[in-house]
């Protein structure tokens, strides 16, 4: 039977006759509360994220990262076996809420890496903070979650995944700057995620001189995008921006060229929608659409072999943008444990979550698949290189991912 104990200032005189009692040594301190992982036992993290539905592939294509990390330890930390449990957070404030819950009242966990939409983060981040642990995003880029004014229930959070305030600002310089674009709008889908993108967006390309037309907002489940769709063509831009998900994704891809006055307008999503997935939604609809992203090609040497393994493993290519961001976050993570954790005689560790939290916050030049990384005071740990990915025929017809960045093209 297992036994994985957590305590708070009242349990430590108990937690100390305890680890007498068990490995012969005492318990370190630590505000949190200290995880005990018996001798024999494994240690265990989870992964929480999109599982399910539409945008499945953002939550399946990080999860992988996290596995392949695991695989690169041969399955096992400080001697210990490596569990790994997963909870499904939908890519809403709800299921974000639920799984947080859900894993904030186990026990034996030490780690998190999660959740994949913010959505999920703004639901259930204060369950994880509440919990004393301690959850690393690999692809939440919602800028508020990093922002210095965020609430103390964001302590236990911190990303490997860039800020939409650096993917906004490259979306609306590669607009205006190298496609001469000078009226845009936007479309978001009142997701964390996509109204803040899109309103990054609209602030970078105005200051640069250009005008923000329309600014319309659907639903994540909306089929009929025309009346969004309508009265952004009588405002005659020449680009719309749709930083949304995979399914409402589809349907303005597809729906923006039946539009009257859109038929020529230039159209970009961003990373929600970095997966084949989108391109089977939008059909037609999906040749000649732009998507902002990390841009892979400036990866470190390392995500070649990533890709290798990640191939063998699982049978194809990845299938979204952040894989490579949830194998760092997994790896950074194993480092503040190594560092941490107090390995007893017995085999058995004691491992102090407030510690922990610490170590990953002060994680600096950690060399990552995605760059060196180093974490700020609010958590942000990744390194913000963006690019634009055209959709050409090669990939309507069924490659995936695109082969290289069309910007920028150093």
């Amino acid at each position: 039977m297992k036994r994985f104990i957590r305590v708070g200032a009242l349990g430590f005189a108990a937690l100390l006759a305890l680890g007498a009692c068990s490995s012969g040594a005492a318990a370190p301190s630590d505000e949190l509360g200290v995880i005990t992982v018996p001798a024999g036992e494994p240690l265990h993290i989870a992964y929480w994220g999109v599982l399910s539905g539409a945008d499945s592939t953002l939550g399946e294509d990080s999860k992988r990262g996290v596995e392949i990390a695991i695989d690169d330890k041969g399955g096992k930390l400080l001697d210990h076996e490596i569990q790994l449990t997963q909870e499904d957070g939908l890519c809403t404030p709800e299921g974000g809420a639920t799984a947080a819950q859900k894993l904030a009242a186990d026990t034996t966990l030490v780690g998190l890496i999660g959740s994949a939409c913010s959505d999920e983060t703004v639901g259930g981040i204060k369950a994880i903070t509440d919990a004393g642990l301690t959850t690393i995003s690999p692809s939440n880029t919602r800028p508020a979650l990093t922002a210095e004014d965020r609430g103390p229930e964001y302590a236990g959070y911190l990303r490997t995944a860039h800020s939409d305030a650096f993917q906004g600002k490259a979306v609306a310089e590669w607009a205006f700057n190298e496609k001469g674009v000078k009226k845009a709008a936007t479309i978001h889908d009142g997701s964390a995620y996509a109204e803040a993108l899109q309103q990054v967006f609209a602030d970078e390309f105005t200051a640069l001189g250009g005008e923000i037309v329309a600014q319309e907002a659907v639903t994540k489940d909306q089929t009929d995008m025309s009346p969004a769709l309508t009265k952004i063509a009588a405002a005659k831009p020449e680009l719309l921006y749709s930083p949304v998900f995979v399914a409402a994704g589809g349907f303005i891809a597809q729906q923006t060229l039946e539009t009257p006055g859109l038929e020529n307008v230039i159209r970009i999503g961003s990373d929600g929608m970095f997966t084949p997935d989108f391109v089977t939604a939008a059909g037609a609809g999906a040749e000649g659409f732009f998507l902002s992203s990390p841009n892979f090609s400036a990866f470190q040497a390392g995500y070649a072999d990533f890709l290798t393994k990640h191939e063998a493993k699982y049978g194809e290519k990845p299938v979204s943008a952040f894989h490579a961001h949830a194998y760092d976050a997994t790896n950074m993570l194993f480092q503040a444990i190594e560092k941490v954790a107090v390995k007893n005689t017995d085999g058995s560790l004691f491992i102090p979550k407030k510690a922990l939290r610490d170590a990953l916050y002060e994680t600096k030049d950690f060399a990552g698949l995605t760059g060196t990384l180093s974490c700020s005071p609010t958590g942000d740990c990744g390194a913000p290189i963006i690019a634009v990915y055209e959709i050409t025929a090669r990939e309507a017809g069924g490659e995936w991912p695109p082969e290289a960045p069309i910007w920028p093209t150093e």
